[in-house]
């Protein structure tokens, strides 16, 4: 039996998001795929062609971007620390602009989800405690062009001092944003990454205020939003997280903590960025084989608690993207799979038309195959 066509106007319809009207509801959400140009980490005129080939997406968010050498968990992932690397982003915004979308920054800083080959002068990786993430990969150049997994290296611990030197680094990067033409940044706070690492009480015992108590696990968070706010305005940021309520046994490149009430942990946390007055929340679901949905419960919280923008994304099918809407739990949907190997993804999802396959073998690393080749629809 024939499947009903979905009724996908819904998602074409246009919406503001901050200060921006957007075309669609249909997000590209930040995708790892490691082809900054080496060394140093710079973005190029390959990544140029793939963002402007996606761009009919209302709205874009780059790929994780590191904020400075000691947030990079992953060979080849580009950096928005250095000028070169600004010049380098300036190639991707253009392109974006001139085919009439908007694109964010995700600001990201990995923490302890590093390994020593990829910091500076191979030092351990910095977090909050001087615990090692399990249950996950990093992963590290082996030899030009070749990478593979490997286990994270046993972090060191942030003196206090350090950790406002971060919130410091986190605004000069919103910047730097900026100045690379970007509309605004998201701050990457999900899948275990530094601000996760902060907010989680597996990975943070720390006994100074950043510490103990959840309103302590929350005062990092608090800080980088206030510091980028200043810098970007509120109405221009965005963050992300993935709140788990249950986990996986699968290797995983990314994966995040599930908290032992990840309920409260994650509404207090979304309390905090509704006081700060920031244009959206972005929320990944689960996104393994066979992962559950998120509790009902827990999305009808987050809209009531959270005024502005909400995203969701994580293994979205466009049926349960405009069920999500109907319900009015969220606002726009992002697709990250579909969007890698079908640059047309809107047109696809307007007209009913078949996906291409994306081919996991070329989703890190690599040249343009995998990358900028896949076909657009044609009758």
């Amino acid at each position: 039996m024939n499947q009903p066509i979905p009724n996908t106007s819904a998602l074409f319809s246009s919406v503001e998001l901050g200060p921006y009207t957007l075309k669609n509801r249909i997000v590209m959400p930040p995708l790892t795929r490691s082809r900054s140009t080496q060394p140093d980490n710079i973005p190029n005129d390959l990544m140029a062609s793939y963002y402007g080939q996606r761009a009919t997406a209302g709205f874009m968010v780059t790929e994780g971007t590191q904020i400075e050498p000691r947030g990079q968990g992953y060979a080849w992932t580009p950096g928005i620390h250095s000028q070169a690397q600004i010049e380098g982003w300036k190639k991707v915004t253009q392109v974006v602009h001139a085919k009439g979308s908007i694109i964010f920054a995700q600001l990201w800083h990995v923490g302890r989800v590093s390994h020593t080959s990829l910091q500076p002068q191979g030092a351990q990786p910095i977090g909050p405690s001087a615990i090692t993430a399990d249950n996950v990969k990093v992963f590290i150049e082996t030899g030009p062009g070749e990478g593979a997994l490997a286990d994270p290296s046993e972090p060191r611990t942030l003196s206090t001092d350090e950790v406002g030197e971060l919130v410091t680094m986190y605004a000069q990067a919103a910047r730097n944003a900026l100045e690379a033409g970007f509309d605004g940044v998201e701050l990457h706070c999900a899948n275990g990454y530094l601000v996760n690492q902060f907010i989680s009480e597996y990975s943070n015992t720390r006994d100074d205020r950043y510490g103990g108590s959840l309103t302590n696990r929350l005062r990092f968070l608090k800080e980088v939003v206030a510091a980028v706010s200043e810098v970007v305005g509120a109405d221009r940021l965005g963050v992300r997280f993935a709140p788990l309520f249950a986990s996986t046994g699968e290797t995983r490149v990314y994966l995040g903590l599930v908290e032992s009430d990840p309920h409260h942990t994650y509404i207090e946390a979304i309390k905090v960025l509704e006081q700060a007055g920031i244009a959206y929340l972005s929320i990944a679901e689960a996104d393994w084989d066979n992962a559950p949905n998120l509790p009902e419960n827990f999305y009808q919280a987050v809209r009531a608690e959270f005024s502005g923008r909400i995203i969701y994304a994580g293994k979205y099918t466009v049926q349960k993207s405009i069920d999500m809407l109907s319900k009015g739990y969220g606002d726009l949907f992002a697709f990250g799979r579909p969007f890698i190997a079908n640059p047309d993804l809107p047109e696809r999802i307007a007209n009913n038309l078949p996906l291409n396959e994306v081919d996991p073998d070329t989703m890190y690393g690599g040249t343009e195959i995998g990358y900028n080749d896949y076909p657009r629809y044609e009758e």
